[in-house]
Order: C-alpha cells, then sequence, then structure tokens
C-alpha cells in the first residue's frame, strides 16, 4: 500500500467509529465548558445566621408551683417546709381550712417551672415548660403541674402553665438494688404555659435596623455591611463596633420593616474569624480551628511510666510461742521511661489537615498532645489563640 493511499474501512464497522467520533466531540466540548467555569468559592453563609436584630429575641419567664399526683415520691414535708406551706396555702384557697393540721402525704411536690417566651407572643398561643423538682422528691413521673404564673424579669405574670408532666427518666429499686435511668426529676409539658401578656414592643416603629454579631469580628461585621450596601445602596449600612452593624430604614422600607429584615437576612456573606485552638482538658478534646497555622518547628515526645505494685504479706508467729501475727509490707516500684523518639517536623504553610498529619504522626493520646499544643505556644511558633476551658 502506497503512502498517503487510505484502506476503505468495512461497511460493519462504520456506525462504531462513528459513535467513537461523537463521544469524543462531546468529551471535548465538556472539557471546554469546565475550563470556562470559574473557582469555587469560599464558603459562604447567611446573614440570618451570623447575628441577631435589636428586638427580636427570646424572653426568659421562671415560676414557683406544685406538683400533685405523685405516687408516693414526692417532697417528705419534715424536710421541706415550704411545700407544706405551699400546700396550705393553695387548700385555703379553695376554702379548705388546714390550720394548724400536720399534712403527711408524698404524693406532691415543690417544682421550679421555666420558659422561653419568643419573640412579639400573642395572647392565647402556647410555650413549652420544663419543671425541675425544689424538694426531695425521687420522682415527677405520673405528676400535674397545678396551675403557676410565669414571671419576667420585671416581676408581671406573662404566662401561665398548668398540665401532666412528661419525664424523660425513671428510677426503680428495693431494699437492695436500685435503679434509675435518666433524671426523673425534671419533666417537661409541651405547649403547657399559655401566654396572657403582650411584650410592648413595636418593630415598624423603630428608625434604623440594628445587628449584633454572634462571634464579633471587624472583618465579618465590614463584609455585613458592604453586602446591605450592595443590596440596598451605598450609605444604608454603617459598622459600628466589631458587634454591631446599623441599617437605615428608607424609602419602600419605612413602615415595613420585617420585609427588610426578611432581605437582609438572605444575604450571602464569607465569615472571618481568629484563628483559635480550643482545648478541654477535662475530656482531653481538642478542636483547631481552619486558620490555625504553625512555624516550622521540630518536636519530640517521650513517656515516663512509674508503676508501684503492693504485694502484702502476712507473717505469724510459731506455734505456741507468744508473738502476734501481723502484715508486712512489700512495696515493688518500677520506673519505665519510653523509646526516645526522633523528632518529628510540624508546621510551615500548609492546609489543617496536613497540620493534623503532622501533629498524628507523633503518635501520642489526647492529653499528650495538650501538653504539646501548650508547649509550641510557649515556643511562640502557634500562631493561633490557646483557649483551655
Amino acid at each position: 500500500m502506497s503512502p498517503g493511499i487510505q484502506a476503505p474501512v468495512p461497511r460493519r464497522l462504520r456506525p462504531a467509529l462513528n459513535r467513537a467520533a461523537a463521544l469524543a466531540a462531546a468529551l471535548l466540548v465538556a472539557l471546554a465548558v469546565l475550563s470556562a467555569l470559574p473557582a469555587p468559592a469560599a464558603a459562604q453563609t447567611r446573614v440570618k445566621d451570623l447575628v441577631t436584630f435589636d428586638g427580636v429575641r427570646r424572653n426568659q419567664l421562671v415560676g414557683y408551683g406544685l406538683v400533685v399526683g405523685l405516687n408516693g415520691t414526692g417532697d417528705r414535708l419534715i424536710n421541706t417546709p415550704f411545700t407544706e406551706q405551699s400546700l396550705k396555702g393553695m387548700m385555703e384557697r379553695l376554702g379548705i381550712n388546714t390550720r394548724g393540721e400536720t399534712l403527711r402525704t408524698r404524693n406532691a411536690a415543690a417544682v421550679m417551672v421555666t420558659a422561653s417566651l419568643p419573640p412579639f407572643p400573642r395572647q392565647g398561643t402556647t410555650v413549652d415548660v420544663t419543671v425541675s423538682a425544689l424538694g426531695d422528691a425521687t420522682s415527677l413521673l405520673g405528676g400535674t403541674l397545678v396551675v403557676t404564673p410565669l414571671l419576667g424579669a420585671d416581676g408581671e405574670a406573662y404566662a401561665v402553665a398548668q398540665g401532666p408532666l412528661s419525664v424523660g427518666g425513671f428510677s426503680a429499686g428495693g431494699a437492695a438494688a436500685t435503679v434509675t435511668k435518666g433524671v426523673p426529676t425534671t419533666a417537661r409539658i409541651a405547649n403547657g404555659a399559655t401566654v396572657e401578656r403582650e411584650l410592648k414592643f413595636a418593630l415598624n416603629d423603630v428608625g434604623a435596623v440594628r445587628m449584633a454579631l454572634r462571634n464579633p469580628d471587624f472583618t465579618t461585621a465590614i463584609r455585613i455591611a458592604d453586602a446591605v450596601n450592595g443590596r440596598l445602596g451605598a450609605g444604608n449600612a454603617r459598622v459600628v463596633d466589631l458587634t454591631t452593624v446599623d441599617v437605615r430604614i428608607t424609602g419602600a422600607y419605612v413602615g415595613n420593616v420585617p420585609r427588610l429584615i426578611g432581605e437582609i437576612e438572605q444575604l450571602p456573606v464569607r465569615p472571618d474569624a481568629i484563628a483559635r485552638v480550643v482545648v478541654d482538658e477535662r475530656s482531653g478534646t481538642i478542636v483547631i480551628g481552619d486558620d490555625v497555622r504553625v512555624s516550622r518547628v521540630a518536636i519530640t515526645q517521650g513517656n515516663l511510666t512509674v508503676r508501684v505494685v503492693e504485694t502484702p504479706q502476712v507473717s505469724q508467729p510459731q506455734p505456741f510461742s507468744n508473738g502476734s501475727t501481723v502484715v508486712v509490707p512489700r512495696t515493688d516500684v518500677q520506673v519505665q521511661e519510653g523509646n526516645g523518639r526522633q523528632f518529628v517536623t510540624v508546621g510551615g504553610n500548609v492546609s489543617l489537615q496536613q497540620l493534623v498529619n503532622g501533629l498524628n504522626a507523633l503518635g501520642v493520646g489526647p492529653r499528650d498532645m495538650v501538653a504539646i499544643l501548650q508547649a509550641i505556644k510557649a515556643a511562640g511558633a502557634l500562631h493561633a489563640d490557646l483557649e483551655i476551658i
């Protein structure tokens, strides 16, 4: 066959070659499209998850009440006089005279009732309540909370709670053993409190919306203000400090503040944070932030193990002698120093995963890792806040 002359393709192979050519063309188009796409941006978070709005908040309520209907697991009135006084006061309000009488019931318990009042509650709405035993009651299982006013920080009653308790734990036992699961002295009542007083706050009457950052940071505050100005126009948002961003209410949003807040909440912002390493010495938990960097350092760590074994022996006197039996202490102390590990290099301009891999290469447990991080911080090579809790 002479050069430049191609042999004819057999008829049976032509469909396969056509499909292969079409597939190759589609692959080239896909690669061209992917190469034209921009690089993935850093993770962004809604403003709604970064800030709280001034005036849109929960309020804590607390009250003192009585739980009745317990199956002999209530307060011992001889040990909790306030429970007896509360029972007598409740009975007198119901027209029953108990003055001078001694109550011996174990079916009642004094409790503290707590609830969280949501923003802008309306009369008649319901909220969940938590009931916690105040005296020496062993269980609130099967009890019913008697009508209890719930007070705010100003001393005013904003809700009234009442209803059967839902206990997540139980306690059972006899003379020699007791089994307890969960905490039977704490219970909840779903929708157990009814709101009776509304908070006096008109959101549409405010002249500006103030946002408070959950994690104060100047960079994040500036990015939030820039995002709001990009949506509403320059000059509408300004950074007051690292915690606060103010937004003016202008134009169509005057008298329609909820809509303004709803639009601000959905704006995407990339939050910033201080590089931080959090260490919980009690549990040995270590959390390392993504921005943590360590200068290049060499680390080695050795273990020292001290083992003390007590094997006391009994020394008995000879028969018919005047001696006495005594215990002779025998103590065996062993000191073992772990084999010296070679130095491991950690640090440099690396990612979080590379940093973790370098620390894991030391082959030490979490508690030894705490000491290593403290030593790196003392050496000035850990470029982050080391917070020990």
